[in-house]
């Protein structure tokens, strides 16, 4: 079959893969036969392209799940690398930046930010999305002006979306929002849910909610905000844990770490992920893992912030699954946020080999899409998304290593400069290390940056 495409999909293609990473094995030669989007047939042993088909050569892995993202800190990035400081230093910086987005420039950072993650092989992004309202809390026309901006520029961006509009009510335990937080808050949580209903879903998006933190959502709006979700059977995604003083807060007024108060509200589950769970007690742990709940690490953040490791290897233990995201983008690489979460407890264990190559991968792609509310995504097998990543074997980075041990060579060594093609729903987004719409990322990522700029 020759590459047909009918609109943003692709209607019968054939892409021939050298190295295809099948259920955990390197597999030479395999065909991935695309019909409306969706992988109709995975043949293995194709040891050259057949007259027509699309070659990709290197090691092509189920595309990449971004589980948590806030695409605007992009805009941050080298600015707050200047000087020393704590997560809360940085936190003033950011609200500087989030104070000059509107619609249109959020719209235009967002989408260069999402080609940026097309190029490092992601095909999915979690944006968990607070900046709701303009400055100082004024209501747009739409009252979804920023979210339906998301939504389109990772359309024209080429990757997938699951938005999860965030409640974001208070400045903490107590307090009401201060000026630079205003624009993030509905007022209550009742008012949160019924914008966030307004919200569509389509082919490229889903909706799903995020409680920003106990911090920052009243205890009586927690269960609001998981009611929502519950209904709707989308996902939910909550900041938890990520510093010390969160959880010092949130005993100090309510008796109970900030795990135990989600719990007691509803908010835990297999249709939940927290975010970071840096510093969790064996009874969070207990109670995370036993519920089912996942939990995203983003490991380049978390050094980034100097937030600290979370327990990773705990959590998994107790029944947890573990998914990547890149948060604050410091980098935006999903082969270095893989292998920091095994480096980085290396680090505090002094012991190696906590995770496979494989298992890492698994993190970084179904896992992902599964706490992105894609169930069935991130395996390349027959009736999946034909949503797909080829990263080189001939790089500085990953020549070398025999073909059977390419997924070890990607994870430990490759970068998202290794990155050749990006295919979502059939349609290849990134051919040869360039975006098929966004020629020029960089100058995009430059023009958006310097717009919002401080």
């Amino acid at each position: 079959m020759t590459e047909t495409e009918t609109g943003r999909g692709t209607a019968a293609v054939t892409y021939w893969a050298e190295y295809g990473w099948l259920n955990g094995v390197v597999e030479p030669g395999v065909a991935l036969e695309v019909a409306d989007g969706v992988l109709a047939a995975v043949r293995t042993g194709v040891e050259t392209p057949g007259r027509g088909d699309v070659p990709l050569r290197g090691l092509t892995v189920p595309g990449m799940a971004n589980v948590h993202s806030h695409c605007f800190h992009r805009a941050l990035r080298g600015t707050v690398q200047v000087g020393s400081g704590t997560f809360w230093t940085w936190r003033e910086v950011m609200y500087q930046f989030a104070a000059h987005l509107n619609p249109d420039t959020y719209f235009a950072l967002a989408r260069a930010v999402y080609a940026e993650m097309a190029l490092a092989g992601i095909t999915a992004v979690g944006e968990f999305h607070y900046l709701h309202h303009g400055r100082d809390g004024a209501r747009y026309d739409d009252p979804n002006a920023m979210g339906h901006a998301l939504i389109a520029a990772a359309a024209e961006a080429g990757i997938r979306i699951t938005l999860l509009d965030t409640c974001y009510l208070a400045a903490g335990f107590g307090k009401d929002p201060g000026k630079q937080q205003r624009r993030f808050s509905d007022g209550t949580a009742e008012a949160w849910a019924e914008r966030a209903a307004d919200l569509r879903e389509d082919a490229n998006t889903r909706i799903g909610a995020a409680i920003h933190s106990v911090r920052a959502v009243p205890a009586a709006g927690l269960g609001t905000v998981a009611e929502w979700a519950a209904e709707r059977g989308a996902p939910l995604h909550v900041h938890l844990s990520e510093q010390t003083a969160e959880n010092d807060a949130c005993r100090k007024a309510t008796g109970h770490t900030p795990t135990q108060l989600l719990a007691e509200h509803g908010v835990t589950g297999r249709r939940t992920t927290a975010v970071h769970a840096t510093h969790l007690t064996n009874a969070d742990i207990a109670l995370l893992g036993g519920s089912g709940t996942g939990v995203c690490m983003c490991p380049t953040t978390e050094r980034d912030l100097a937030d600290g490791i979370g327990p990773a290897v705990a959590l998994q233990r107790a029944g947890t699954t573990l998914s990547l995201g890149s948060d604050s983008h410091a980098v935006i690489d999903p082969f270095e946020e893989a292998r920091a979460m095994e480096l980085d407890e290396r680090l505090r264990s002094r012991t190696r080999g906590h995770w496979t190559a494989g298992q890492l991968l698994r993190a970084a792609t179904e896992h992902g899409h599964a706490a992105l509310g894609r169930p069935g995504t991130g395996r390349l097998e027959r009736g999946a998304p034909a949503d797909f990543t080829t990263v080189a074997l001939d790089s500085v980075r990953t020549a070398g290593p025999e073909p059977r041990l390419a997924t070890e060579a990607v994870i430990f060594a490759a970068t998202s400069a290794d990155v050749r093609h990006t295919v979502v729903g059939g349609r290849r987004v990134v051919r040869d290390g360039s975006h098929s719409t966004i020629p020029d990322v960089p100058a995009a990522l430059t023009a958006a940056i310097a717009a919002v700029r401080v």
